[in-house]
């Protein structure tokens, strides 16, 4: 097994690594990656991100949103988690193996005095608390497994982000399952870093001696360019959401405002207002006018410029109704 040094903070830079190392390293040999994002929403492949986000809170606390490749519930990562990757061979004939790739680090953990175990599922449990959520991505022949180790983190933050506010949404999206978690620091040595957890981790996972590789000037680029072209976009990260509808509501000084939307592919389908707010036009134009806008700030901005969505609302502000979108 060979180790990728990654100091990046960049979830998008390091969700882009992952991608690159799976798809262009040899396949003959088996990789693993120790990382950290800083402050950033993780949602599965399979998610309407939209759905799994506390959209307020998150665009409040300035934290990052991306997708990963492979499937399962959405996670938040600070600088208090680390996160480990491991790439090799494809096991059992394609079905998901969590288990070989986390009794390592249970092993690794049980050398520092930390009793966990693995639930059956897909998770890592210490006093039947979760500190570590698992996922996998497999493809010709080869699998990326990766999870998250809470060390410190900000659970009060965790528990905001993920606390999608009360709207009702009908999804193919896969949903996410909250659990009690815990994070492993008061399970460990006094005094214990995350930096000094990873060199300890690293240590137990290669008890023969590191064997590592850094990524060249070129591989580097390459991995900055898959960056800027998928993992930093807003079709990656919400475009590629499953197709969803959803209800929306919110009382203004102008009135009750009600929106039904139907999304795919992060555009805006279908839309129909309805509410006890008064009007100078007809609602028919500008729900027409919506159809096939992209449901991201700027180009509903865009939209009700071009729609002059003041002459459909009276005493309702452009702003009001973006929140009530977005």
């Amino acid at each position: 097994m060979i180790y990728i040094p990654n100091h990046s903070m960049d979830c998008y830079f390091n969700l882009a690594l992952e991608e690159y190392v799976f798809a262009s390293f040899d396949p003959s040999q088996s990789y693993l990656l120790l990382w950290r994002n800083d402050n950033t929403i993780v949602v599965g492949k399979h998610q309407n991100t939209t759905e799994e986000i506390n959209a307020d809170y998150v665009n409040a606390h300035g934290i990052h949103v991306v997708r990963r490749m492979s499937g399962g519930g959405a996670v938040y990562h600070d600088l208090g988690n680390l996160n480990f990757t491991f790439i090799t061979h494809q096991a059992s004939n394609g079905a998901f193996d969590f288990r070989a790739f986390t009794l390592p680090i249970v092993r690794a953990l049980s050398a520092l005095g930390v009793t966990a175990a693995f639930n059956s599922r897909n998770d890592l449990t210490v006093d039947g608390k979760k500190f570590s959520g698992n996922a996998q991505y497999v493809r010709s022949g080869r699998v990326l497994h990766h999870g998250t180790l809470l060390f410190d983190s900000n659970l009060n933050v965790l528990s905001d982000a993920l606390r999608v506010r009360e709207s009702k949404y009908v999804s193919h999206g896969v949903k996410s399952t909250r659990a009690r978690v815990t994070n492993l620091i008061p399970y460990l040595p006094p005094s214990m870093t995350i930096e000094a957890f990873q060199v300890s981790l690293l240590h137990h996972l290669f008890p023969q001696g590191i064997v590592s590789h850094s990524l060249t000037e070129e591989e580097q680029s390459a991995v900055y360019k898959l960056r800027d072209e998928k993992y930093a976009t807003w079709d990656w990260n919400y475009g590629a959401s499953p197709p969803y509808t959803i209800r929306r509501e919110a009382h203004f000084p102008g009135g009750l405002v009600t929106v039904y939307l139907s999304v795919k592919e992060g555009n805006i389908q279908s839309v129909r207002f309805y509410g006890d707010f008064f009007g100078a036009e007809q609602l028919e134009p500008l729900e027409q006018g919506l159809v096939g806008t992209p449901l991201r700030e700027d180009a509903l901005q865009a939209a009700f410029s071009r729609l002059h969505i003041s002459e459909y609302f009276s005493q309702i502000h452009e702003g009001e109704l973006m929140s009530l979108f977005l």
